[in-house]
């Protein structure tokens, strides 16, 4: 599991950040490829990473500001292109089906797959047998989401040596125990899964906000992440600004990320008036509220580690 920052500018492009783009890399877990928000030039940003646009098969718009949506259409029509053909689901607010389907019709564009809208309120709104989506609304001037993306607790390791206590030497057996609740031995004995395996280990959580004021409102959804992705459009200087235009500077995001006890935070939707070494102090802002921050600029990588 691993975040790509394909663009962390906030309104329009600069010369060192692209506006909004996230990737989730899903690649041992699912073979796939998550993305939230999709600003205008995501896929310029991507030919420069090894994702594979036809991995992508869910895309979650926090908002529907341009900075977020405008690289959508040429996402969605470049995929059929590059060889996508299975189907993609797109998840944001009302109004999201809207704009997919009217920029879609008016440029004559044909997706050679299906595309499925859905236009989510706050609460559960995707689970599989491996994770589940939390969104909740925000303090914005439009409607705008967090996501809280939950890996489901994994099955523990095998114990091996309670396998050889009961006779079940090393082979093919050793899967199906793991996979299976019951297995049945040639021998006719049945092997009960919950015997063979350690403690299940805890899964992942990461949470994505879209652009927000920074209110303690945020705190429970947030709480306990392991990586907490929150916009800092504004150094600390300026709060009165970033409330007035419903966003957030970078201490506030980190009073956040301590007051919910998260484990690390990527602060990123940097605003364009902070260029080259004015990076490097909004990122000391940050961490002399909350350690263990990171300021994300495009490219960046972060690798989320699974839980032993």
């Amino acid at each position: 599991m691993e975040l790509v920052f394909l663009g962390t500018g906030a309104g329009v492009p600069s010369k060192e950040r692209n506006v909004t783009a996230i990737a989730l890399t899903l690649l041992q877990e699912q073979n796939s490829v998550w993305l939230f928000d999709c600003g205008e030039a995501t896929q310029h940003q991507i030919l420069n990473t090894s994702i594979k646009p036809r991995k992508i098969n869910k895309i979650f718009i926090t908002h529907l500001h341009g900075d977020h949506l405008f690289g959508l259409p040429g996402l969605l029509s470049s995929r059929s292109f590059q060889g996508g053909e299975d189907e993609v689901n797109l998840y944001g607010p009302k109004g999201l089906k809207d704009f997919v389907n009217t920029t879609l019709q008016v440029s004559g564009t044909r997706l050679r797959y299906r595309v499925v809208i859905h236009e989510i309120d706050e609460g559960n709104i995707y689970e599989d047998d491996q994770f589940t989506v939390i969104a909740k609304k925000l303090d914005h001037g439009v409607t705008s989401y967090g996501y809280r993306i939950i890996e489901k607790d994994r099955p523990g390791e095998l114990l091996v040596d309670r396998l050889n206590q009961f006779g079940i030497p090393p082979g093919p057996i050793y899967k199906q125990i793991k996979e299976n609740p019951i297995v049945e031995t040639s021998d006719g004995k049945q092997l009960f899964r919950e015997n063979f395996l350690g403690p299940s280990k805890p899964g992942r959580v990461l949470a994505i906000l879209g652009d927000t004021r920074a209110l303690a409102t945020n705190h429970e959804f947030i709480q306990n992440a392991d990586v907490l992705v929150h916009e800092a459009t504004f150094d600390r200087e300026k709060e009165q600004m970033a409330w007035d235009y419903f966003h957030s500077t970078t201490t506030q995001a980190a009073q956040a990320a301590i007051q919910a006890n998260v484990k690390q935070l990527v602060i990123t939707h940097i605003s364009s008036r902070y260029q080259g070494e004015e990076n490097e102090k909004l990122l000391k802002e940050a961490k002399q509220v909350f350690s263990n921050t990171v300021l994300a600029n495009d490219f960046f990588k972060l690798d989320i580690q699974a839980h032993s």
